[in-house]
């Protein structure tokens, strides 16, 4: 698991109100269990922090953690939104990764989690 490199938190500066982080990981790449073959994406994080927000330089250093791994595109995506979740334990939290075409077909991959005590809008 890729969960080896630690990711850093800081306080949420308004715990008291929703707002929404938005975070673009452009360059993510990954390796292709059956081919071998390098995997491009770009991973999309939104979420809705609680207590804590993902410090950035430790987010880039998690995500290039996947660049040798062979790994499918929907377990990668799985395993950055429940390590992340895991991490900063959010209101919610929503990963969509967007993959570059391989062999003429593209694929996006989403999930998200919400937490069982947050009843705002997602």
């Amino acid at each position: 698991m890729a969960s080896e490199t630690k990711i850093d938190l800081f306080d949420n500066p308004r715990p008291g109100r929703d707002y929404v982080i938005s975070t673009e990981v452009p360059e993510f790449t990954s390796v292709c269990p059956v081919t071998g073959q390098p995997d491009f994406g770009t991973i999309s994080i939104d979420y809705c922090p609680d207590k804590y927000c993902i410090e950035l330089k430790s987010l880039k250093f998690y995500m290039q953690s996947f660049r040798n791994r062979g790994i499918y595109y929907e377990s990668a995506t799985n395993e950055i939104l429940d390590y992340l979740v895991e991490c900063c334990k959010p209101r919610w939290m929503k990963i969509t990764a967007s993959f570059t075409p391989r062999g003429g077909i593209s694929t996006e991959v989403v999930c998200d989690y919400v937490s069982k005590n947050y009843h705002g809008q997602s």
